[in-house]
């Protein structure tokens, strides 16, 4: 019997975009059963709160086939170091992804800690295509706040929760 291997996908996607769908995708050709661990970053001053990220990456999916839906599982965590949580969800592999050389300094340091803190899990960074190098969180939301097109970053869900959101304000 083949053992399950599990991954982490943690970020705080407010919102999700297509940069963090690519890394998803591609992290199901990687791992048996794939934990996206959406968390709060109060440093970043979240647009959308945990449970609305929650159902928002939860929408995104629904559009997967069922056999990669039925992999994937969304659970979020705050007040605790990834590498803990990756403990807790039984994953052996962190997936991160990288836009650009600025997202490796930070990346390989928090590696190279989970690495000592706790040795059989990897991590495994996932490069972002050409297509999506550029997109980041913080990027959408201020287009978005400043009333420009967001639709090729984010899914059509997305897009609309972001009008939604911007409108009201």
């Amino acid at each position: 019997m083949a053992v399950e291997r599990a991954g982490v996908y943690p970020g705080t996607f407010d919102p999700i975009t297509s940069g963090h769908m690519e890394v998803i995708r591609r992290s199901l050709r990687l791992v048996d059963k794939l934990v996206i661990g959406p968390h709060i970053n109060i440093g970043k001053g979240p647009l959308f709160s945990l449970e609305e990220r929650m159902g928002i990456i939860k929408d995104d999916i629904a559009d997967f086939p069922q056999a990669d839906r039925d992999r994937i599982e969304v659970v979020p965590f705050e007040n605790m170091l990834l590498i803990h949580f990756a403990r807790q969800v039984g994953a052996s592999v962190i997936i991160r992804g990288l836009r650009a050389v600025s997202d490796f300094e930070y990346e390989i340091q928090m590696a190279n800690m989970n690495a000592r803190m706790e040795p059989n899990v990897e991590t495994i960074f996932l490069m972002a295509s050409d297509r999506h190098q550029f997109i980041s969180s913080s990027l959408v939301k201020d287009i978005a706040r400043l009333g420009g097109d967001t639709s090729q970053f984010v899914s059509k869900k997305v897009f609309q929760r972001l009008k939604l959101k911007f409108s009201s304000n």
